[in-house]
């Protein structure tokens, strides 16, 4: 990826293929749901000083399994934004089935 992505659309096609392995999937998953839940905690309880959980789940589970599955380097350090936009729109949709866990292949981008 050497030059910058311009659209969010376009990025998100993107976002796919650095997550395309099984198990790259399930730990963004794991690690945004334990996220959710601690946010639930939070407010349910109202103690607060369980929030610093929020980033070791969300950025542990997921640049673990860049670094142990996938075997690329997040996007979040290129794309903030988009890569936190995008680990939640692809955690709601395996939820719902739109995207599946299953790995898929990596088609060759135009950017790349």
């Amino acid at each position: 990826m050497s030059e910058r992505i311009k659209t969010f659309k376009e990025f998100y096609q993107f976002y796919l293929t650095e997550h395309s392995r099984t198990g790259t999937r399930i730990f963004h998953f794991i690690g945004t749901l334990l996220v959710f839940l601690v946010i639930g905690y939070v407010i349910s309880s109202g103690k607060e000083r369980f929030l610093w959980y929020i980033p070791i789940f969300g950025y542990g589970f997921a640049w673990l399994s860049h670094a142990l599955i996938e075997k690329n380097k997040p996007a979040t350090f290129k794309y903030p934004l988009w890569s936190l936009i995008s680990d939640f729109r692809l955690f709601f949709e395996l939820l719902i089935g739109k995207q599946s866990f299953i790995g898929v292949s990596k088609p060759k981008q135009p950017w790349e």
